[in-house]
């Protein structure tokens, strides 16, 4: 009987690998759902260094003009407005991990192939590496300082005045908040408030033609969400939208936690602790609201979202098998003129319920 096999080190067989492992990785990254190369994407592939050389990145921003202009035979000549515009830049670097088995004796003893086990143990990796990456850049936190866990960058602490906000408006830090200061759905009321009135405003990314926030909270900060029975809070809306018969399309039953005033609201216990400059608060948690263009990332050449590399060694005279997968990427928070571009931090009290 013929048979059609792929063996260790086949150039086909490393390539179904690699997109195998690409395809998982995105799958299971809980922010990918909002990756895109256009500029309505809340995780924006910046494409540069895919095409040519280089490791940096600068792109720009254009300010709205806001000059009042010239009525009827007014002289135009000399009241001309200049343009104002910013830079951001992003850097990529190489990044990679790998296992290695004992040997054949060692993969006779157990039931499964070190080969497929380490596509797995490669992919869980991976995606906690991105999503750690992701939400340490959004939620600007400073004490991550080694730069594998920030997308090969260091991490720029949240805007103070205009994107940073607390759960209590009292509270200007987060080691002043405490078990009073949870958070709850008037946050977001606030969150949008700002997004829509700061300069530059917070665009939305649109979503089969609506308007959507996106509020990435952590575990704990859900728990507290839905388990309020104040008037007005998680409890009351979620009922409100049964009764109307929103029971199938209602956001509690897919992928996010729950929508309010067109805010989706997901969880990802790698949202961030609270700090003070570098020391972590574990009684405190940063949320990230965020809008179009929060995020970037961007690959080296021959690299992208859908394409890891996947290496393939024998070690041993041919007795032990090692496995490496990696990529050369970046991962940074929009940041233009020392200013948070698209994301509003909200630090809340969450210790563990």
């Amino acid at each position: 009987m013929a048979v059609t096999e792929y063996g260790v080190n086949d150039a086909l067989a490393v390539k179904l690998w690699s997109k195998k492992l690409s395809v998982e990785v995105l799958k299971e990254t809980e922010i990918a759902d909002y990756m895109g190369e256009d500029d309505n994407s809340l995780w924006q592939i910046k494409t540069e260094t895919q095409k040519s050389a280089g490791d940096k990145i600068t792109h720009g921003l254009r300010m709205q003009l806001t000059g009042t202009g010239v009525q009827g035979d007014g002289t135009l000549e000399g009241n001309e407005e200049q343009l104002t515009t910013y830079s951001d830049s992003i850097y990529i670097d190489q990044l990679r991990h790998a296992v290695r088995s004992g040997g054949k004796m060692s993969e006779q003893r157990v039931p499964f192939s070190v080969r497929q086990e380490a596509l797995a143990g490669l992919k869980d990796w991976w995606v906690d590496r991105l999503a750690v990456s992701a939400f340490n850049q959004l939620a600007g936190n400073t004490g991550a300082t080694d730069t594998r866990f920030t997308g090969n960058q260091v991490t720029i602490g949240p805007t103070a005045t205009t994107n940073w906000i607390y759960s209590s408006s009292s509270h200007t830090t987060d080691a002043t908040l405490d078990s009073s200061d949870t958070l709850t759905l008037s946050v977001i009321d606030r969150c949008i408030a700002k997004a829509e009135t700061n300069t530059p405003a917070i665009r939305p990314i649109m979503i089969r033609g609506v308007k959507h926030y996106v509020l990435f909270v952590h575990p704990y900060q859900a728990y507290q969400l839905r388990t309020t029975t104040s008037t007005g809070q998680w409890l009351d809306i979620q009922k409100a939208a049964m009764q109307g018969g929103e029971i199938t399309k209602n956001p509690i039953f897919s992928g996010a936690l729950g929508m309010y005033n067109n805010c989706i609201i997901r969880k990802d216990y790698r949202v961030p602790l609270g700090a003070t400059t570098t020391t972590p608060i574990t009684t405190v948690r940063r949320a990230i609201f965020c809008g179009a263009q929060s995020l970037c990332i961007s690959f080296g050449q021959d690299g992208g979202p859908n394409k890891f590399s996947w290496v393939e060694e024998l070690f041993d005279y041919k007795n032990q098998l090692g496995v490496s997968a990696g990529t050369i990427f970046g991962v940074k928070k929009t940041v233009f003129n020392s200013v948070d571009f698209g994301t509003i931090v909200v630090s809340s009290y969450a210790a563990a319920p």
